[in-house]
């Protein structure tokens, strides 16, 4: 049996930088083959649901996601077997009937505002990461997704925010920081951090029997 993968978990609040401290420990570790399971991708299926009804959706909030099919994935793929991870339609407020492909690898990272929130998540777990970024900073990188890359309005992002992204961060986001191993101020950037993390790592994969070819 091939030797366990490494599950790592990389939460924080919207816009942090969370994908940029995914992308460092890809870099740091060129010789492993790693995968992402984004907590994005698993968003409930509403189908069965209005239009209307769909627009009301409060993507930050804990009861948005299907843990239980992300928990069921990550358990398969720890188990050495692929599955079909979903996407979800933002468009249509609802999961896509397109899927991607994935097998499995030696290290999984987890990411998403709300992965740490869900024990059975982080049992699963064997290094939690929390991104720690400046509100202010953390909005505007959020502007610039919605208006950009889901075509939204600077007014209804802005009233999103304020309405319902700020009081979910604070209500559910920042608590899960207490669950975390290691906290990484402004994502990314904050590369002393990173190199730390990354030795926590490089321990874990030498624990469970895994070799370096550097």
């Amino acid at each position: 049996m091939k030797d366990k993968p490494v599950v790592i978990g990389v939460a924080g609040g919207t816009g942090s930088g969370k994908t940029s401290v995914t992308r460092s420990i890809m870099q740091r570790f060129s010789d492993k083959t790693i995968l992402m399971l984004e907590q994005d991708y698993y968003y409930k299926d509403q189908s069965h649901l209005p239009f209307e009804e769909r627009l009301q959706t409060n993507y930050d909030h804990p009861l948005a996601f299907d843990n239980d099919l992300l928990i069921d994935h990550l358990n398969q793929l720890i188990e050495q077997k692929s599955v079909e991870k979903p996407t979800y339609d933002y468009k249509m407020h609802t999961r896509s009937e397109e899927t991607v492909h994935v097998e499995p690898k030696e290290v999984i990272i987890v990411e998403g505002i709300l992965v740490l929130e869900d024990e059975r998540l982080r049992d699963m777990m064997d290094i939690k990461v929390f991104v720690d970024t400046d509100a202010d900073v953390r909005i505007i990188r959020r502007m610039m997704r919605d208006i950009n890359e889901r075509g939204r309005t600077l007014d209804s992002v802005i009233d999103q925010y304020i309405n319902v992204v700020r009081p979910m961060h604070l209500q559910f986001v920042e608590p899960t920081k207490r669950y975390s191993d290691i906290i990484i101020p402004e994502g990314g950037q904050n590369h002393v951090a990173i190199d730390l993390m990354a030795s926590k790592i490089q321990t874990v994969l030498h624990e469970k029997g895994h070799t370096f070819s550097k």
